[in-house]
């Protein structure tokens, strides 16, 4: 058994406050705060804190209460539960009550605490057990087992977890540990989905049993693991109670898929729709989210290994599940049965991958072969239902072992190098429902098995201890249900042995005849009751169904109805079904159903149902006993899932089924409590003056002197080799209430030694500091006496000197007054002296030298002063000082010449070659067009941008432009006036460095081409127009026609551009002429075109009137 050691002051708390609240008004706070230090240290300095024994309510060990009964169990387990203590040890069995809520009792910090920490050092706690079992497999080469038990919504799953949480935060670390640890932690998520469901007494209850060893290498470190599921509840895939929902993943499915891979499933989201999932009204859990849950159960297996095909194929597997349950069979013909929603069936098939006709032949029909032949049969409505459902069964069930196989293959550890193991073992509580079937008699046998292990490994450590210890071993009277085992398991006369009789037994067989066959071989057994049993003592019994037999197990006596037995122990499904899932296409359904492989048919029928938990539990207690055990016992407090309420009745009945009370009395049979004499001694050596303060000998030896001087019964205790061992609790009991009181005591003690350093520290204090106070007062009364004389002395000292030094100046001042008056009246006399002699020069002279002195500071001023009113660097700027006087005009007007010459220059250094282009142009028009035209001022502050013309999309335009063999310099879209009628016409006018083409705007055709040495001169009007006429050379090839008229709107522009490129081209100026009557040669006519100003009605185009060789035309 594990040591229980505590060494916590319990009442030294106390104590302490009211030592501190009786010297609080004596002693100040400085004094209060250093005794609260002192006794703090002196307590932790003796003891750690937390001990199993200090400050706990109720009792922590059960093995401790007394008196002890069911009763007294349940009342200590509540009154720790209502102080949320939800733990309770029964030696290394750790009883765990679920809290229905959050506790903040398993963050990192509690398992530093508890890591590498004695079992019994630190309260109750499901860490304490696992690290006991980590550090005995790590340090000692001993493998564990950890057994977790207890009825649905006790908290199972979620104790296993924190058993696999906590091994994973203090095993090793390193990229290939944490990647086994991440895959072992990532396998609970995907088996509560397919294997956990929501029943009435829990929302996340496992239908199956679970055992996973996990191995380590001889660091400690995890290497892998293999997990074995035992009992998975598959007609819940079928059928389910009312408040009850279907296995998790198929709700996780329909909430959390993509709308595509719902499609691809033939699935919609709403649950309703398929009958599986919408007999018993209830489709969501409160608080659950099941599209989450889906997306962590596909990344858990990614993590674990699984391939995204074989996450796919598990989808599509749940969703034929899902749709075959919606294939409805119904009455069509004499017994024979139909599928009606053909639609469904198809669908099935499809995901499937059969032929729609396989699937409906395997359904509706059955072959039988008999001597070689085979006959073929046609269910009826009944048949084919229960043929349906078998499938679904099957099929769920096979694809849950088969994720448990590829998880084991993900996580199994390769290589022949020695490992240890540590098994978990998560498995179903003893049940007692009103209506118990074939699945809780299961359920019960393997509880018995496991009751058996418990108790067998129990004694064997009892008995080792003791002989180990070298004490006399006490035979223990215990219940030993090996008879209730027996009773179910005998291969000859055992219930689960005449039930595969009955399967196997030709002829008419049925749940009745089962119960008549155990009517006849076990009625006089003593554990058995039938009321058609031989055994007329329970004919009267009107509690006992007539189809019912009840086993008086170890947890109390269950009723068991028999109905059903048969068929699930049989667990048969139609060969014709498991061929045609063989001839599927969908590879996973293909692999699950081997035996329907026609070249390997094996008439062989398989082992039942019981006959196979009957070998796992045979295989499970042969492991089990080759392990160190520990054992953790879940109960459920109250049955509505509400935290801080405690059902005595539900608890007592968990803890009469559990085997609570039978655990502690083996526990407590012999010695009740044993202390390692190291241990014992350190915390009970105060009870003595012989071993208190410092015992110097052998540990053994101080605690036998110990045990001599207190009053208590040598037939109360014993001595082993390391530990001593205490026989009743009362006797603990007993130690800790004289170690409480001798506690006091010394506490008191501790309070009087405080008290008096207190007072002769505050004496010593205060003499110190009178001491100091005396010393600096003498020092500064000294001090100031000095100051006082020394200011007297630099006063009177300030004075003298200050006589000393008016004396002085008084007397410097006399002497500076005299000589300067005697300076003053030579330097007149020397004055007097000189203008007498050069008086008659002055005269002569003065005039001329005063005006000339005069003009240079005007000049001077008037220079320095323009300075600074000079204006702005703009050259378009012409502000200009005025000038000051007319001496100065010329200067004043050359300057400004010169500072607008230089800040043209300035301003044309800074120019790019481009801006002085432009500027050449503006320049070239301003001198061609100022003051001459009247539309030239709007165009100054306009760029020469030179293209005009749009360069849109238009191909013809693009070709035309492409054309040109010289650069283009001007483009726009002009109106040319027509020489016969005056008519306007739209022309596209290019200009080049070599000529000036005419297009139609519509076909891009080059209408006329004009080579710039052909143009003889330009005309424009005075007006505001943008009239232009081009004159053509007589002779030359353009002049056929006469001088071309066009209507500009970039006319000043375009003459400038025109008259810069023919002075580039000829070397000589184009003759512009501006005047508003204009000779115009047309063809052999020469016409006189007047301009006339006047209002226009049909916008900015000119009228054009021509009246014989007179052009009239009007412009706005």
């Amino acid at each position: 058994m594990s040591n229980c050691t505590g060494h916590a002051i319990s009442t030294l708390s106390s104590r302490r406050a009211r030592y501190l609240s009786l010297t609080s008004s004596s002693s100040p706070g400085e004094s209060r705060a250093r005794a609260t230090t002192k006794i703090n240290s002196r307590c932790a300095a003796m003891e750690p804190a937390g001990s199993l024994l200090d400050n706990a309510v109720g009792v922590g060990d059960l093995v401790l209460l007394d008196p002890l009964s069911e009763k007294s169990i349940v009342s200590n387990l509540q009154q720790r539960f209502q102080h949320d203590f939800i733990y309770t040890y029964i030696g290394n069995v750790v009883v765990s009550l679920n809290p229905y809520k959050s506790m903040p009792i398993y963050t990192p910090a509690k398992i530093e605490q508890y890591r590498n920490s004695n079992m019994f050092e630190l309260p109750p706690h499901i860490y304490a057990i696992t690290d006991e079992a980590y550090r005995s497999l790590r340090d000692q080469d001993k493998n564990q087992c950890i057994l977790i038990t207890g009825e649905s919504g006790a908290g199972k799953t979620e104790a296993s977890k924190l058993i696999m949480s906590y091994i994973a935060a203090v095993c090793g670390k390193g990229q290939e540990v944490n990647k086994v640890k991440e895959q072992l932690l990532q396998s609970n998520p995907v088996l509560e989905a397919f294997g956990n469901a929501k029943t009435v007494r829990n929302d996340n209850s496992s239908r199956f049993g679970k055992y996973m060893d996990i191995e380590f290498d001889f660091k400690g470190d995890p290497l892998g693991g293999v997990i074995t599921n035992y009992l998975l509840e598959k007609s819940r895939v079928v059928n389910q109670a009312k408040g009850e929902r279907n296995f998790h993943i198929f709700y996780h499915l329909l909430a959390g898929a993509p709308a595509g891979l719902l499609a691809d499933l033939k699935l919609v989201k709403d649950p309703n729709k398929y009958k599986f999932l919408n007999h018993k009204n209830c489709i969501h859990i409160e608080g659950n989210n099941d599209e989450a849950n889906f997306i962590a159960v596909q990344q858990a297996m990614e993590v674990i290994g699984f391939a995204a095909s074989e996450i796919r194929e598990s989808v599509e597997l749940v969703a034929c599940v899902l749709k075959l349950g919606n294939v409805e069979l119904s009455k069509v013909q004499e017994e024979e049965s139909q599928q009606q929603n053909s639609m469904e069936l198809l669908e099935v098939s499809d995901l499937m991958g059969l032929e729609d006709m396989v699937l409906v032949k395997a359904l509706t029909t059955r072959t039988v072969e008999a001597r070689g032949d085979r006959v073929s049969t046609t269910l009826n409505i009944a048949q084919a239902c229960y043929a349906r459902d078998a499938l679904c069964k099957n099929l769920y069930c096979r694809l849950f072992s088969w994720l448990v196989h590829r998880i084991n293959k993900s996580i199994k550890v390769h290589g022949e190098s020695r490992r240890k193991v540590m098994g978990v073992l998560d498995i179903y509580g003893f049940e007692i429902f009103e209506d118990n079937s074939f699945e809780q008699f299961i359920i019960n046998y393997c509880n018995e098995k496991l009751q058996q292990v418990f108790i067998e490994l129990t004694l064997k450590e009892e008995q080792d201890e003791y002989i180990r210890e070298g004490i006399e071993w006490i035979h223990i009277e215990y219940f030993n249900n090996a008879i209730i085992c027996d009773l179910i398991e005998n291969t000859q006369k055992g219930i689960l042995a005449m039930l595969d009789e009955e399967c196997l037994r030709p002829g008419i067989v049925s749940d009745s005849t089962f119960l008549q066959k155990l009517n006849n071989v076990c009625a006089q057994h003593s554990h058995f009751q039938s009321r058609l049993c031989t055994n007329s003592k329970f004919l009267s019994d009107m509690s006992l169904p007539h189809d019912c037999f009840r086993i008086q197990h170890y947890a109390g006596k269950v009723t068991y109805n028999v109905e059903g037995f048969v068929d699930k122990n049989n667990d048969l499904l139609f060969r014709d079904l498991s061929q045609a899932m063989f001839l599927a296409k969908q590879v996973l359904i293909r692999n699950l159903f081997p035996e329907g492989d026609p070249t390997c048919l094996n008439l062989k029928r398989p082992p039942t149902a019981g006959t196979q938990f009957r070998t796992s539990v045979s295989s499970l207690v042969k492991n089990l006993l080759n392990k160190n055990p520990s054992y953790i016992r879940c109960i459920k407090p109250n049955d509505h899932k509400l935290p801080c309420v405690f059902t005595e009745e539900l608890v007592g009945h968990q803890v009469r089924y559990l085997g609570l009370l039978e655990n502690v009395l083996v526990r407590r049979a012999g010695y009740a409590f044993r202390h390692p004499y190291e241990q014992c001694l350190q915390r009970y050596k105060i009870l003595s003056h012989k071993t208190w303060p410092h015992w110097r000998g052998d540990a053994r030896a101080g605690v036998e002197t110990l045990m001599a001087t207190l009053p208590i019964s040598p037939e109360e205790y014993a001595f082993g080799r390391s530990k001593i061992f205490i026989r009743n609790p009362r006797t603990l009991f007993h130690l800790e209430d004289l170690r409480k009181n001798r506690m006091e005591d010394l506490a008191t003690i501790i309070q009087k030694i405080f008290r008096g350093w207190c007072c002769r520290r505050r004496y010593q204090d205060m003499r110190k500091s009178q001491i100091i106070i005396s010393c600096r007062y003498r020092g500064f009364s000294q001090k100031k006496r000095y100051i006082r004389k020394r200011q007297a002395a630099i006063l009177i000292a300030a004075f003298v000197r200050g006589w000393r030094a008016r004396k002085g100046v008084r007397r410097l001042k006399l002497d500076y007054k005299r000589h300067s008056a005697a300076s003053t009246i030579r330097a007149f006399w020397k004055g007097y002296l000189v203008r007498k002699e050069y008086r008659k020069f002055f005269r002569a002279n003065a005039s001329k030298k005063i005006a000339e002195y005069i003009l240079q500071w005007k000049l001077r001023s008037y220079l320095l002063r323009l300075r600074y009113i000079l204006p702005g660097m703009s050259p378009l700027d012409n502000t200009w000082p005025l000038v000051p006087f007319r001496l100065v005009q010329s200067t004043h007007e050359e300057l400004c010449k010169m500072y607008h010459d230089w800040r043209c220059r300035v301003y044309r250094s800074k120019m790019t070659p481009t801006q002085k282009a432009i500027f050449e142009e503006k320049l070239c028009a301003s001198e061609l067009f100022k003051g001459k035209k009247d539309i030239y001022p709007e165009t100054v502050a306009k760029t020469f941008v030179g293209l005009h013309l749009e360069q849109g999309p238009n191909a013809k335009h693009q070709k035309l432009l492409g054309s040109l063999p010289d650069k283009l310099i001007f483009s726009e879209l002009v109106h040319k006036i027509h020489r016969a009628n005056g008519k306007v016409v739209t022309r596209i006018l290019l200009l080049t460095k070599a000529n000036m083409i005419l297009a139609d705007p519509k076909s891009a055709h080059i209408k006329s081409r004009i080579a710039l040495g052909e143009v003889q001169r330009v005309s424009l009007s005075t007006l505001h127009d943008g009239i232009f006429v081009l004159h053509i050379k007589q002779g030359s090839s353009a002049a056929l026609k006469g001088d071309f008229v066009f209507v500009s709107e970039w006319v000043i522009e375009l003459a400038t551009k025109l008259f810069r490129l023919i002075m580039d081209c000829t070397n000589t100026k184009l003759e512009i002429s501006i005047s508003n009557s204009i000779s115009v040669q047309f063809k052999a006519d020469e016409v006189n075109m007047q301009l006339v100003q006047a209002e226009q009605k049909n916008g900015n185009l000119p009228v054009c009137k021509r009246k014989n060789r007179i052009l009239e035309v009007t412009v706005s």
